[in-house]
């Protein structure tokens, strides 16, 4: 049975882009009136956006924050804040204006609001580190928690690359750390292995030359974790080397971080193999010491403490600094065992593989991944890179044997024989997994005011016969008769007129004439095009649920599963517009069997739709005799532009 204890943080957090522009919003909601601004020179302008934006809430403003929090500046700053009598501090920057925020917090109770540009995390902990005379010591004390933290991601994209990759290792470690935390609980685990996929995904975004809204969306979500977990469980190993070695030699914070977490995960991996595991599960990787040092050098981060300024002279002491005074590791601390380390670190030396069977993978997943030509193809590598990383994981992960890989492979060499021009295996393949929903779902998302977009199936033809306005596609076929009567339109709903609509469907027994070798000609499908007033009208039957192909290996693994390979009913729609975005997508019949269970998970709700049952002549005159169905839908397509 589980047993932890935890006690949460208050701070009221405010994510988004663009939310500098609620700071004065949220000092007044804390019910102050007079702000101190901190800054540091680095982000002047910064300061000068957070300063038009209070108004005049500003009673002042201080420009001298810097790293490690020395207490000579603090009290200059403290200075400050008593010549001007504000009763509130805005923090606008990294760790270091953080630091300053919280020193003058624990020193006066004045409230805090920060506002990050980097990923340091320290703005949701109640940790303080300062530096005086050489020497760094920590405090954790719930009065330096700020009372509101506003993340804007705007803020965070004008980061500098560099300084990004240093910053988003810094928020690394804290996650790292939690998890082999002597507090860990099952809450801070679940964000710090959050927080490992999202800055490790980011970090690699940037390593192979993606830099978006959207990545460093990611990252300072990742960075808002990572800190939560840092001030709600202690940390280890990691952040005693890097305290002593920034407070103690004047190296910069976050490289400090990028070049020792390696090391120190590599110390503790034999201790805490199964957080190790954890950790490179979410990465995709087989060993997670070597592969964030690999992430490092990828993404063009410092590798070694040389490079950022330590003296080898230094190692020593920093050794006995280190190992002084005990606190909880999973490995025990030893000085011997410490100065390897920085030894190590020292040079940027690659931490040896995690000993074992994940060591040997991890070395044989680098060597594939480097193998690929970034410069030939920038795309494709970024693609195979992430494929051979989770494919190399998904076989350690699950302990694969020879013959499960082998049936694998027998797998695919069926699924390519029975493929044909009319047969798609693969496609069914990828139907029956939900990856042709995924991709779906993410085609759609990029035309939100689009109709709903749907997968296109196996049973496709390019080109089919082109067919007037009200033709019968069904060739007199068997089935209940259906009038058609569809539109097409943009997104504004203005008609397009001349647009290309393929449309292809079942028989009233389930099958698609690609099928059936012994019908003549196409069949139940054809290509319209639109009117002036953007509208088509054609007969056919009602579509019938059916079973996807069964004679294959899909369906044998369908089988072999328990898993029924029913489709709901449904008729298939691709139109092409001059100037619009292409629309794939399916009309499923309200009331069809298999609507919550179809077998490549296709059915959207808002392709639900009326076929409504008739009597008496359809609308061109045509007398079925007996019932039919009408289905009238509009279908709008998004502009290319759009």
């Amino acid at each position: 049975m589980d047993q932890f204890d935890l006690t949460t943080l208050p701070s009221r957090i405010v994510f988004g882009r663009g939310t500098l522009d609620r700071t004065a919003e949220e000092v007044r909601r804390l019910g102050r009136s007079r702000v101190l601004l901190l800054a540091t020179p680095e982000l002047a302008a910064t300061g000068d956006r957070v300063a038009a934006v209070l108004g005049g809430l500003l009673a002042g403003r201080f420009d001298g924050a810097v790293v490690h929090t020395p207490v000579a500046v603090t009290e200059q700053a403290l200075l400050e804040l008593q010549r001007t009598g504000a009763d509130c501090v805005v923090a606008v920057g990294g760790g270091s204006t953080t630091g300053l925020a919280k020193a003058l917090a624990v020193r006066t109770g004045v409230d805090q609001v920060v506002l990050p540009t980097t990923y340091a995390g320290s703005e949701v902990t109640p940790v303080l580190g300062e530096t005086e005379d050489g020497v760094k010591t920590t405090r954790s004390d719930p009065a330096v928690l700020p009372e509101t933290v506003v993340y804007d991601v705007e803020l965070s994209a004008g980061l500098p690359r560099a300084i990004a990759v240093t910053s988003a290792v810094n928020a690394l470690a804290h996650a790292v750390e939690a998890l082999y935390s002597a507090q860990a609980n099952p809450v801070t685990d679940g964000m710090a292995l959050d927080a490992v996929e999202l800055l490790t995904g980011g970090l690699r975004a940037l390593a192979d030359g993606t830099d978006d809204l959207g990545v460093r969306s990611g990252l300072l979500r990742g960075a808002w974790l990572a800190g939560t977990c840092l001030g709600t469980v202690g940390m280890g190993l990691h952040h005693k080397l890097c305290h002593t070695l920034g407070g103690s030699f004047d190296l910069p914070h976050a490289p400090v971080h990028t070049v020792v977490l390696p090391h120190a995960m590599a110390y503790n991996a034999a201790a805490v193999p199964e957080v190790m595991d954890r950790i490179a599960a979410r990465m995709g990787v087989a060993d997670a010491p070597g592969a964030v040092h690999d992430l490092v050098r990828a993404a063009g981060g410092p590798t070694s403490l040389a490079a950022i300024g330590m003296p080898a002279d230094g190692l020593d002491r920093a050794a006995e600094l280190a190992t002084a005074a005990p606190y909880p590791n999973p490995a025990p601390v030893t000085r011997d065992g410490i100065r390897a380390l920085l030894d190590r670190a020292q040079r940027g030396d690659r931490p040896a593989a995690v000993p074992g069977l994940r060591g040997a993978v991890a070395g044989l997943t680098e060597q594939v991944t480097r193998s690929f030509d970034a410069d030939r193809a920038p795309r494709a590598t970024v693609l195979l890179r992430d494929l051979v990383r989770r494919l190399h994981g998904f076989a350690v992960d699950n302990d694969l044997t020879q013959q499960e890989w082998q049936t694998g492979i027998d797998f695919l060499t069926r699924a390519g024989h029975i493929t044909t021009d009319t047969r798609q295996e693969f496609i069914l393949l990828s139907d029956t997994l939900g990856l042709s929903s995924v991709i779906d779902l993410l085609t759609n998302s990029r035309t939100p005011d689009s109709t709903s977009s749907a997968v296109l199936g196996p049973f496709y033809v390019a080109d089919p016969p082109e067919l007037a306005q009200g033709t019968d596609i069904s060739a007199g076929l068997p089935g209940v008769p259906l009038h058609a009567d569809l539109t097409v339109t943009d997104t504004r709903g203005t008609p397009l007129a001349g647009a290309v609509v393929d449309v292809w469907q079942s028989d009233d027994d389930g099958f698609y004439d690609v099928q059936q070798p012994d019908l003549e000609g196409p069949v139940l499908r054809g290509r319209l095009r639109t009117d002036g007033d953007g509208r088509l009208r054609f007969r056919s039957i009602l579509p019938s649920e059916y079973p996807i192909p069964t004679d294959g290996p899909v369906g044998g693994l369908l089988a072999a599963t328990g898993r029924h390979p029913y489709r709901a009913p449904h008729l298939h729609v691709l139109i092409d517009a001059p100037g619009h975005r292409r629309l794939v997508t399916q009309l499923f019949v309200r009331g069809g069997r298999h609507l919550d269970s179809d077998a490549v998970f296709g059915v959207k709700d808002d392709l639900i739709v009326d076929f409504v049952p008739r009597t008496g002549p359809m609308p061109d005159g045509t007398d079925p005799g007996g019932e039919w169905r009408e289905l009238s839908f509009t279908f709008e397509v998004q502009p290319e532009d759009g």
